[in-house]
């Protein structure tokens, strides 16, 4: 089954006001019933973290209560960016260069918020949309990057994008770490965060049982507000997402899935 043939499929016979509602009621549902009934309560350690995200603003929307849980026990963070986000819009030049400069500032400002210095932020400014498709002197070069970054801080724990998560720079990211771990032969727990995961496919067809009880949550109550002060702060990309998209980051909880690393 092509799933993105479907779904390109099913964008052309279904009105966007009623696609994105589909979307939001089956990726809620998901959820709840993977919150509820499936995952397992993920408690707080004292390990490091260094997340990798794509874009900026998949870090918070994946992460930022766990982000904001660990900086409030003072437990170090780091954040590397892997794109420099100039995928979103026009494809003229002047504004791509616009709209990177603004996504960074948005990153720091919303990671300033989660309780993230500045000089804990890495942008390794790799073109957005082309992580899957790096030549080889390049992929190459940013692996050596990744693994820079695990052998300087040491992680106990590194979060990446969900390794099916419905999105070519999001997959490429988990497939990029990965490697990275193996090379730079450390030591770490592997946890994956889903962003497109829920909202673009039917769940039953991409995760398997497997997946499913490598599922654990992670209760962020206590800083909601701030996670939902630091997704605010991305205003270039929230006013552009699929209605009702935001919504499903606001909750009392994240999910998780592990990983071997």
């Amino acid at each position: 089954m092509n799933i993105k043939h479907n779904l390109k499929l099913l964008q052309k016979l279904v009105p966007n006001m009623w696609l994105y509602q589909i979307q939001y009621i089956h990726s809620s549902l998901v959820f709840w019933w993977i919150l509820r009934w499936i995952s397992k309560p993920l408690a707080l350690n004292n390990k490091s973290v260094i997340v990798f995200s794509p874009h900026q603003d998949d870090e918070t929307f994946g992460c930022g209560g766990m982000i904001a849980t660990k900086r409030e026990q003072d437990i170090q963070v780091i954040v590397a960016f892997l794109t420099d986000g100039r995928g979103s819009g026009s494809s003229e030049l002047h504004f791509q260069e616009k709209i990177t400069q603004i996504r960074k500032q948005e990153a720091v400002t919303a990671l300033q918020i989660l309780g993230v210095d500045s000089s804990k932020i890495h942008f390794l400014e790799k073109p957005d949309g082309t992580l899957q498709d790096l030549e080889n002197e390049e992929r190459e070069q940013t692996i050596e990057q990744v693994v820079e970054l695990l052998k300087y801080y040491q992680p106990g724990e590194v979060y990446v994008p969900h390794r099916k998560d419905c999105h070519k720079d999001h997959e490429a990211t988990y497939q990029l770490v990965k490697e990275a771990i193996a090379q730079a032969e450390i030591t770490v727990e592997l946890l994956q965060y889903p962003i497109w995961l829920f909202w673009r496919a039917p769940l039953f067809i991409l995760l398997k049982l497997q997946d499913m009880a490598a599922a654990y949550h992670f209760s962020i109550t206590s800083v909601q507000e701030k996670k939902k002060q630091a997704i605010a702060s991305y205003p270039s990309q929230t006013q552009s997402l699929p209605r009702g998209f935001v919504k499903r980051f606001l909750g009392t909880n994240e999910i998780f899935f592990k990983a071997e690393s």
